[in-house]
């Protein structure tokens, strides 16, 4: 397992995944990779001919230029980073975001947040309700347990703060738990649906004994899906309103005395304008976090048509470090082959896959794969629709674009970093998953 720099704070969960032996059960490994540590089989510098179709690979170069690029940009910008982790689900490519400066790490459920506490994450925010009774005392224990954890929740409704107390009724709170109010819109996801109801919710979290006030936060990204004026326009109105019940929140002196706030948005598709908003709020205890998760391995599909850096005319860029490589399994028809991955391998949901190359082998030179697509995708295979008389035969393999690393990661327990400099290029690391 390659790591950078000192290991993080618990180093338990690191040891143990070190320790972790390969096996055929791990899905697109070479045989002899069976019964290795992954040190043991990184140690032989494996190639990725060595791997078996469909096989996901990440690219250790463009990893490293997108969070370095995210860092650039929050710095110049005046707003933390706080990526959402369950796009990777990778303690390892979490740590490298924390490295890099990132104030924390944003999940989505508290199985995702013990992960990320098993793994000495230290800050955490958990992007979502938190109302279930078992997590909320599992919490509770471990924010008494550690003293530098620090979890910050959400709500949005009197509903979630009395579900929350009632939970936390026979459980003694060494800490109040830190809750930020949510601010929603009409036609939105979750989130109070006006700046007055949800000030009404952040003072009855500040009424609280077992809760803490801690700020504001929202999803801006459930609002639009294109960078057109009127979806810019939109997300533009809701940030500004995050931004007066801040304000709001403040003139009414809910939030404790001395304690630090946050104010919170930002998926991966409109950060610049979460920066252009509420950047102005930080200062003092105040603290702009952006929430973006994507960045770190970017795509060839959805984000690369949305990400601000495409738009924004700075001098940032963010390029894909996913790709999957399919072999061609079958030639039935004339101007169609079937391909090994399919749902099972591949992500769908916001737009097919992108045949770029082709090789007679994996690890062989390729060369770019022209007039061709993706149309459908089965459990366990891929329909390209190529001319008639292109020259693709059975046994050759396609590199494929993917669109939302959200969806690719969780398809895949191990994947091969690979340095991308070479035709047949070493596996220099091997990401592990925990979804």
């Amino acid at each position: 397992m390659t790591m950078r720099g000192e290991p993080t704070p618990d180093s338990r969960a690191w040891d143990t995944l070190r320790a972790e032996r390969l096996s055929e059960l791990d899905k697109a490994l070479p045989v002899e990779a069976d019964g290795l540590t992954t040190a043991e089989f990184l140690a032989t510098r494996p190639r990725l001919s060595a791997f078996t179709t469909p096989v996901m690979t990440l690219d250790d170069s463009a990893i490293e230029d997108n969070v370095a690029a995210m860092a650039a940009w929050c710095t110049a910008h005046g707003v933390d980073l706080a990526p959402h982790g369950k796009t990777t689900m990778s303690p390892v490519l979490w740590d490298r975001q924390l490295r890099s400066g990132a104030w924390g790490i944003t999940l989505a459920t508290p199985s995702q947040v013990r992960v990320a506490v098993n793994f000495g994450v230290r800050r955490i925010l958990l992007a979502n309700a938190l109302v279930d009774p078992t997590a909320l005392r599992w919490l509770a224990g471990e924010m008494a347990a550690r003293s530098d954890l620090e979890v910050l929740t959400w709500a949005d409704s009197a509903a979630t703060v009395g579900a929350m107390d009632a939970a936390l009724s026979d459980t003694r709170v060494a800490r109040p738990i830190a809750v930020l109010v949510e601010l929603g819109e009409a036609g939105g996801r979750t989130g109070a649906r006006s700046v007055d109801e949800a000030a009404a919710v952040a003072a009855r979290i500040a009424g609280s004994d077992n809760l803490r006030l801690a700020g504001v936060c929202g999803y801006e990204g459930s609002l639009a899906h294109d960078a057109s004026e009127a979806s810019l326009a939109r997300v533009r109105h809701y940030l500004e309103e995050m931004a007066r019940l801040h304000r709001l929140i403040e003139a009414e002196g809910h939030y404790p005395a001395e304690a630090d706030v946050y104010v919170t948005a930002g998926g991966s598709a409109y950060f610049d304008l979460v920066a252009e908003v509420l950047a102005p709020l930080a200062g003092g205890r105040t603290h702009v976090v952006v929430r973006a998760g994507a960045y770190i391995i970017h795509d060839d599909g959805f984000y690369t048509g949305i990400t601000p850096f495409g738009r924004g005319g700075e001098n940032y860029r963010l390029r894909s470090a996913m790709h999957t490589w399919a072999r061609v399994v079958s030639r039935p028809e004339p101007g169609l082959a079937l391909l090994d991955a399919g749902k099972r391998d591949v992500p769908f949901d916001e737009g097919l896959p992108t045949p770029q190359l082709v090789a007679s082998q994996l690890g062989a030179p390729a060369r770019p794969l022209t007039n061709a697509q993706i149309v459908a995708v089965n459990d366990q295979h891929a329909f390209l629709t190529i001319p008639p008389d292109s020259d693709i035969h059975v046994g050759d393999v396609v590199r494929l674009g993917l669109s939302h690393p959200c969806t690719a990661f969780d398809k895949w327990r191990w994947i091969p970093v690979v340095a991308q400099n070479e035709t047949d290029p070493v596996v220099v690391d091997l990401i592990r998953t925990y979804f």
